[in-house]
């Protein structure tokens, strides 16, 4: 057990020491200053513009920078529909996998566009090697839609005062040859010396320990899964992700997946502090998503680590915790600690299956989510916390008397509104579509496999997964349906790009504002106090608004248990 719990440790340190050097890097390529990978993806990066004619010197206004956004996207969904629903008489399918119905589709490509990869079928059979890729492709687009996001509001607080903001496209292109390219390389080499498969062979036939003659899925799974994780993006190749002795072959398959899907969200936030020379910002903003962090995690490990309190009544052997669901080469602690660090980031892989961890355990991962703002995915996390750090200044600056500026831009009434949607339309999403499943018990419930609390946590979690663009489920709902694939999709569009257009637009609006130096009357936003202020909105704005439903889930089924 001490063991185990080293283990987690060491994963969790590890990212942190590694993210901070990252950051920095990251702020370089940013910044246009000279990296030790120039010489290498430079002409990579030239080759790109010149075949797109794209000039990465033109400069964008913020609504510029949106519109690129949002049309390279629709672009992506167009041809992602036009692939997934061809797929079947298409090149690269050797196990003959079928062309996927059109609600499906939608569902798949819409997810996968988002950063989010809520699966509603099994990658074995549900997609051929050319979809797998094209999903890949997508995978890397949408992580650097993220970065490039938040390299717009990092610009916004660089500059004194400025109409524009850097070029879409430069941002966009160098998250992915500069940051979510070498480092997928090295973790996709690392997978295929573990054993990941990397073949476009199909099924192979093997002899199992029980010696069934039995076919096992194949296929280019090494740099899928690489990608999954760094771009927290978590879509599994194989049905079970990374519970697929494939996917995640041994216990260092399973620290470098995790180190993986955190390092970039982790190397964000220093990034940040690197670009606009604010370091102290940037300890401020970890230490708050740390401290959220470790509140949901830790708790999490315990309750996986002591296991079901009615098996033990039953007078079995319960030392080693809550196994159902998990994999024997990692451990319930392991799978506690990663339960957490997905639904955080928004990766959405799982190494465990969150349908089989105890209530509250549930409840944590769904809070993660919930708050969306600890961590986050790779630069939206950055974007949902900004939302809550403009609403800490502007009640700060009300309670104690200072005016309400960030890094020397004012904050007014049209930020407040923005911030304050943004704040409000997540937990909308959540709860009217977990409302609307659950009186339409024809379309909603019609697909439950567990009735009462537990069920209505498979169906909160289902919205909740697909607003926080993270794709994890509890696999007791039978969701490929035209209900659910409709309804999440519309909740998937909605959850990713209002959220990532609130604070673009604020950024610029602020980059648009007079700078203002510094004073007695400022209200000193890196400091401990303020941190402390920021968690205090971030409970009581994103926490309490889903205390009702988790009540009527997670928290009920915990008092069955007695």
């Amino acid at each position: 057990m001490n063991t185990e719990i080293l283990g987690v440790v060491f994963m969790f340190l590890l990212t942190v020491v590694l993210a901070i050097p990252f950051g920095k890097y990251i702020a370089k390529v940013f910044l246009h200053e000279k990296t030790w990978l120039d010489g290498i993806l430079g002409p990579l990066d030239k080759a790109i513009f010149k075949l797109t004619g794209i000039d990465p010197t033109v400069e964008m206004t913020w609504k510029q920078h949106l519109v690129a956004l949002l049309t390279i996207n629709m672009v992506w969904f167009l041809l992602s529909m036009l692939v997934l629903m061809n797929q079947g008489w298409l090149p690269l399918n050797p196990d003959y996998n079928p062309s996927m119905s059109a609600d499906l589709a939608f569902n798949t490509t819409i997810s996968f566009v988002v950063n989010c990869n809520l699966q509603h079928y099994s990658g074995e059979i549900g997609m051929s090697y050319l979809g797998q890729f094209w999903l890949m492709f997508l995978q890397f687009v949408s992580a650097a839609t993220g970065i490039a996001a938040a390299v717009v509001l990092f610009k916004a607080f660089q500059v004194r005062s400025s109409a524009v903001l850097g070029n879409f496209y430069d941002f966009f292109i160098k998250s992915c040859t500069r940051i979510l390219l070498p480092l997928s390389l090295v973790i996709a080499a690392i997978l295929v010396f573990n054993g990941t498969p990397m073949t476009f062979e199909g099924k192979d036939t093997m002899i199992s320990l029980e010696g069934d003659t039995v076919q096992v899925s194949r296929g280019p799974a090494a740099g899928f899964i690489a990608i999954k994780h760094v771009g927290t993006n978590g879509g599994g190749f194989f049905g079970v992700n990374s519970n697929h002795p494939f996917e995640n072959p041994s216990y260092l398959s399973n620290i470098t997946e995790m180190f993986a899907q955190m390092i970039i969200p982790l190397a964000m936030i220093f990034a940040f502090g690197y670009f606009i020379k604010r370091r102290k910002i940037s300890w401020m903003i970890f230490g708050v998503m740390t401290i959220g962090f470790l509140i949901l995690a830790i708790p999490n490990i315990v309750m996986e680590a002591k296991g079901n309190p009615m098996i033990t009544q039953m007078g079995i052997d319960n030392s080693l915790g809550n196994t159902e669901g998990k994999e024997t080469r990692f451990g319930t602690i392991a799978s506690g600690y990663w339960s957490i660090a997905t639904t955080v980031i928004s990766t959405g892989s799982i190494n465990s299956m969150h349908d089989s961890t105890m209530p509250l355990s549930g409840m944590n991962q769904l809070l993660a989510m919930m708050i969306n703002a600890f961590y986050g995915g790779c630069g939206v996390g950055m974007l949902n916390f900004f939302v809550f750090i403009i609403l800490a200044v502007f009640i700060s600056g009300l309670m104690v008397g200072r005016t309400p500026e960030f890094l020397g831009k004012k904050i007014e009434a049209r930020e407040m509104k923005i911030a304050m949607i943004i704040a409000l339309l997540h937990p909308f999403l959540i709860l009217v579509g977990t409302a609307l499943a659950t009186a339409l018990p024809a379309y909603g419930m019609a697909t439950l496999n567990n009735p009462g609390f537990h069920g209505f946590s498979e169906m909160l979690y289902e919205y909740t997964s697909s607003a926080a663009n993270n794709g994890s489920g509890f696999e007791g709902l039978g969701d490929n349906t035209l209900w659910w694939n409709i309804s999440t999709g519309f909740v998937l569009i909605l959850g990713r790009f209002l959220p990532i257009i609130g604070p673009v637009a604020i950024a610029g609006l602020l980059a648009n504002k007079k700078y203002i130096p510094e004073s007695a009357g400022t209200l000193k936003t890196d400091t401990s106090t303020f941190g402390l202020m920021v968690f205090a909105v971030i409970a009581i704005i994103a926490a309490l608004s889903f205390f009702p439903a988790l009540a009527l889930g997670p928290i009920a089924e915990h008092f069955s248990l007695k």
